[in-house]
């Protein structure tokens, strides 16, 4: 990220009061439209790079690094994603925001479920893992997993990281990911890197190209898990400033 002017990043009332409206009463509601309503607020506009890599069609999962900073909460990240692509993409968004302390983390659990069933995505418990959470991990899994099988056209978004980590730069992501990622590719899924930053003054996503996890069949399956973490950290970190790959420089 840049160290000098940001954009302001500033929620449409519309937005909000909608939001909270559908999620109350139930309803459904598009990620893609408030996306693109929110996108449009952005002064500098949104900057895009590599929109030629954009798709069109699934199945393809996006992957995305995970970053916040005081002013700026990750869910930009997904709603620049989602204003960008001309899909409906269905997100792997977390289940609690821990950050938030016991007292008010709870009501985050409660009220991220909520905005989950509204934008139909998949709610996960949060990273890094909780031993007591693994079943509702699994299940959430195989949710993601269905929801692919039933849809050949889906796209997926994800940041497989799950996770802040210091001055945005990229991080191995927990135990397992990887080999999500093997069964996502097991349905037949792409994988479509997208970078996020700051850069001059302005939010910035860059695509690149699409990639399987083409992988050697020896090996155990934690090398499996390993290497196709790896691989999905590394096709993401080519789409960032040299500063912020972290361990995938």
């Amino acid at each position: 990220m840049s160290t000098g002017d940001v954009p302001k990043y500033q929620l449409p009332s519309g937005v909000v009061a909608g939001l909270a409206f559908t999620t109350l009463c139930g309803r459904a509601r598009s990620f893609r439209d408030d996306a693109i309503r929110c996108a449009r607020r952005l002064e500098p506009p949104l900057q895009v790079y590599g929109r030629e890599h954009i798709p069109v069609a699934g199945p393809l999962v996006i992957t995305v690094n995970h970053y916040s900073r005081p002013g700026f909460g990750a869910w930009w990240i997904a709603l620049a994603v989602a204003a960008a692509v001309p899909l409906e993409v269905h997100w792997v968004i977390t289940g609690e925001l821990l950050y938030l302390g016991r007292w008010l983390s709870p009501l985050s659990r409660w009220a991220l479920a909520r905005i989950a069933r509204s934008y139909g995505f998949t709610s996960m418990p949060p990273m890094p893992p909780r031993p007591a959470e693994a079943e509702e991990r699994a299940r959430a899994v195989r949710q993601v997993l269905a929801f692919m099988k039933g849809d050949r056209k889906a796209v997926l978004g994800l940041a497989p990281e799950g996770m802040d980590h210091h001055g945005g730069r990229l991080a191995t992501p927990s135990p397992g990911v990887g080999r999500f990622g093997l069964l996502l590719e097991g349905l037949g899924c792409a994988f479509l890197p997208v970078g996020a930053y700051e850069a001059e003054g302005a939010l910035c996503l860059r695509f690149g190209p699409a990639y399987r996890l083409h992988l050697p069949a020896e090996g155990s399956a934690s090398e499996k898990d390993r290497a196709a973490a790896r691989m999905l950290m590394s096709k993401i970190a080519a789409q960032l400033p040299p500063a912020l790959r972290g361990e995938f420089a």
